[in-house]
């Protein structure tokens, strides 16, 4: 008794809701029998092996694509995947009604609809593993207007292959196509075309973004192509993508800049340090070959080189030319063959004063080398006595130490342990010079 009260009250208080809303339930009921009726009567007769207007002209297939995402885009495997809504329209006469006598002008139906009725068997002739997205049920619409046009509308997660040109990599641009046609039917049955037209064939959404491109257009088009001795119509969109370079420089660009700005301090190194310029050499070659082959990791192994390869080269290069200036430095360096000591026959002095602290200087530097201290090389000096100073300047420099400073380093570089390369001296210069005369030039080239 209790339970016939529960569901009295269920279906008083659904029919409240209804009639709450506008409806009355008997109408309701109705219109619901007349769509059964109607459906019942469409199928009644119906072929679905048939494609609508058989033996007349071909069948106009529309459709257009909204994208929802897109990415990855893989250099590697030269493909690219999105996220979309694939719509299309066509029109079938044999499921056209009268909306004024069925009291309705379309219907919504579910996707098994779909498989009792005629569809186009459209494919994505470059695509991929593509698939469709079926939580928490397919993703699929299906729509039937009283004239027999129906909307068929699915979401899609479609991958497709993009053949890329990287010879300007990571300043490119790619242009990935998409291509749509019918896997079986050709021109003499099914013929596709843009619903909205070339113009808005494709639709992104406002909220997508890319990490490593900016997808600058969308062109569309349609055209005809040959399968197996038949002509097939077919749909293409072009995405054409431009990649952010800002990725590459903090990662490639601007290590192999420091790199050979760290390979250039050797220069400024005792040329007597050959452990210390070798093993700088050695850390910094070993680093940029562990760029140069990190920098290929995600590319296709392709038979050209592309111009982050040309730049990692070019690094490479001066890195590796910095150890053979060292090499060239180390060959031409004699222990004890620094400037000579005494001064050509014929050259004027300028002070006295110069003149007594050089004769002082040396005596010191043949006093050491009679020692031993000189025992790498030979100096070529006369020994002079030393000499007290002859002007109150001198013995100002003396107070303050000048002297000393001064005599030390004459010393050492007539023992030949602080003398500095001329290769040294050209290399500070020509070095850093050639190699921004190059990333000019090497910028100029790929980004204009």
């Amino acid at each position: 008794m209790m339970s016939q009260m529960g569901t009295y009250f269920i279906v008083f208080l659904f029919s409240g809701l209804l009639l709450a809303a506008g409806l009355d339930p008997e109408v309701t009921q109705e219109r619901a029998a007349n769509v059964t009726g109607l459906l019942n009567l469409l199928m009644m007769g119906y072929d679905k092996r048939l494609r609508p207007g058989i033996g007349g002209p071909p069948l106009v297939v529309k459709a257009d694509v909204e994208i929802r995402s897109m990415g990855p885009i893989s250099e590697k495997d030269m493909i690219y995947s999105m996220d979309c809504y694939f719509r299309q329209v066509w029109t079938d006469s044999r499921l056209s009604f009268n909306r004024t006598e069925q009291q309705v002008s379309n219907v919504s139906l579910n996707v098994k609809m779909l498989e009792r009725i005629w569809h186009p068997d459209t494919i994505f002739i470059n695509g991929g593993h593509s698939y469709l997205h079926t939580i928490t049920a397919p993703n699929k619409f299906f729509r039937l207007n009283h004239d027999g046009s129906i909307l068929y509308s699915q979401r899609l997660t479609i991958k497709a292959s993009c053949p890329m040109h990287l010879e300007k990599f990571p300043m490119d641009t790619q242009k990935c196509p998409l291509h749509i046609a019918s896997f079986a039917y050709s021109t003499e049955d099914v013929v596709y075309q843009w619903r909205f037209g070339e113009k808005r064939a494709v639709v992104a959404s406002r909220d997508m973004r890319l990490s490593q491109f900016d997808l600058t257009g969308m062109p569309a088009a349609s055209s005809t192509a040959c399968f197996k001795g038949t002509t097939h119509s077919v749909l293409t969109v072009y995405f054409d993508f431009r990649r952010h370079t800002g990725y590459f420089l903090i990662q490639v660009y601007v290590p192999c800049c420091l790199l050979v700005a760290l390979s250039w301090v050797s220069f400024w190194i005792n040329r007597e340090a050959t452990s210390d310029r070798i093993t700088l050499g050695s850390t910094t070659m070993l680093t940029m070959t562990y760029l140069a082959l990190d920098s290929r990791d995600n590319l296709p192994r392709v038979t050209y080189s592309t111009a982050l390869d040309i730049y990692v080269l070019m690094c490479f290069f001066f890195v590796f030319a910095t150890i053979v200036q060292f090499a060239a430095v180390h060959h031409f360096t004699k222990y004890g063959t620094a400037e000579p000591l005494e001064r050509p026959a014929g050259q004027d002095t300028d002070t006295d004063e110069e003149d007594s602290l050089e004769s002082e200087e040396l005596g010191l530097a043949a006093a050491a080398l009679d020692n031993g201290v000189g025992r790498f090389g030979t100096v070529r000096a006369k020994k002079f006595e030393p000499t007290c100073p002859r002007s109150l300047s001198a013995a100002l420099s003396c107070l303050l130490a000048t002297r000393r400073a001064r005599l030390n380093k004459r010393v050492r570089n007539a023992l030949g342990l602080n003398s500095v390369s001329k290769i040294d001296r050209a290399a500070r210069v020509m070095f850093p010079a050639s190699f921004i005369v190059l990333n000019i030039l090497y910028w100029i080239a790929y980004i204009a």
